[in-house]
């Protein structure tokens, strides 16, 4: 089995080897100290070469998009576990432009964050979009900084889906169904929900929902209930955020660096920090990427041409 490892990106287009994921004594050692190998002395040689995450930079680790259980929630997780361990990264920044997600894994990622903020310094920047589960995920930090015109907030809980029985009617399509279990098709699409069904459903979003207030509530050091009033769903401006006590400054991903490397002692300077994927795995990304932009486009093409004249 391959385990992925971490890999800063670099300018230049140079694609640089993994960090090692089992650290050894020498290799977590401070530079200059003990033998120098030979991928070593050749790094020194050619700058655009760089053999494991640079000593003493402190790591940005993205949280772009929505958050979506498994993929990319999970490797998350586990770069926020190697970070953790990581003898060389002083201090971690969480660069946020999210929407939030899965409530899930939305809180399985402030888990793994909360782990790696009592190891060392993790601070979060809320460049975009910091709403619902991804503010949920910088919760977990030493410090939020926000920009001024971010958006900041969404403290709140949604359950959705469709109903379509009409249209399956008209369809004439049935469904089959065999179950063990009087809710086991709680949710179903293909019918209209029970009364029972409708307060099983609210009961699970009430309790996701009191779970996110109590996390508020303990990072941001604020009453529940004040935490309540300022949980209807809404969002607000980053300046109003700061207001509010939802963060606890304005600045950008820079001025977040320099509040992590304060923090840790340490210059602040930085690298951005992903765990390295097989070649196939990017590959596949990179087209999936590609085709859903090329799709929206010419969706969007082809719209400008129909309403023109409107």
């Amino acid at each position: 089995m391959r385990v992925r490892s971490l890999q800063p990106d670099q300018p230049g287009g140079a694609e640089p080897s993994a960090f090692r994921s089992e650290h050894s004594a020498r290799d977590d050692a401070s530079p200059g100290v003990g033998l120098t190998t030979l991928r070593e002395r050749l790094a020194r040689r050619l700058p655009g070469l760089h053999v494991r995450f640079p000593f003493g930079r402190v790591a940005v680790v993205r949280l772009y998009g929505p958050i979506a259980g498994g993929g990319r929630s999970s490797v998350l997780v586990e770069l926020a576990a190697r970070l953790r361990e990581s003898r060389r990264v002083p201090a971690v920044v969480l660069d946020i432009d999210s929407p939030g997600g899965s409530a899930s894994a939305s809180d399985d990622l402030f888990l793994a964050f909360e782990r790696l903020a009592r190891a060392k310094p993790l601070v979060a920047a809320i460049r975009g979009t910091g709403a619902s589960g991804a503010y949920l995920a910088a919760l977990a930090a030493r410090r939020i900084l926000a920009n001024p015109n971010a958006i900041v907030g969404s403290i709140g809980v949604i359950s959705a889906g469709p109903r379509v029985p009409r249209l399956l009617d008209r369809a004439g399509v049935t469904v089959s169904v065999q179950k063990a279990g009087r809710l086991k098709d709680m949710g179903a699409p293909w019918r209209d929900e029970s009364d029972e069904e409708r307060a099983k459903e609210q009961e699970l979003v009430d309790a996701i929902y009191d779970a996110f207030l109590a996390r508020v509530a303990a990072a941001r050091e604020m009453p529940v209930e004040r935490v309540r009033e300022l949980a209807t769903g809404e969002v607000w401006l980053g300046r109003r955020a700061l207001e509010l006590g939802l963060v606890d400054e304005i600045g950008d991903l820079e001025r977040a660096v320099e509040v992590a490397a304060a923090f840790a002692g340490v210059p602040a300077k930085a690298s951005r920090v992903r765990l390295r994927q097989p070649l196939l795995d990017r590959l596949v990304d990179r087209f999936v990427t590609r085709t859903a932009e090329a799709i929206a486009d010419e969706f969007e093409a082809r719209l400008t041409d129909r309403y023109r004249g409107l």
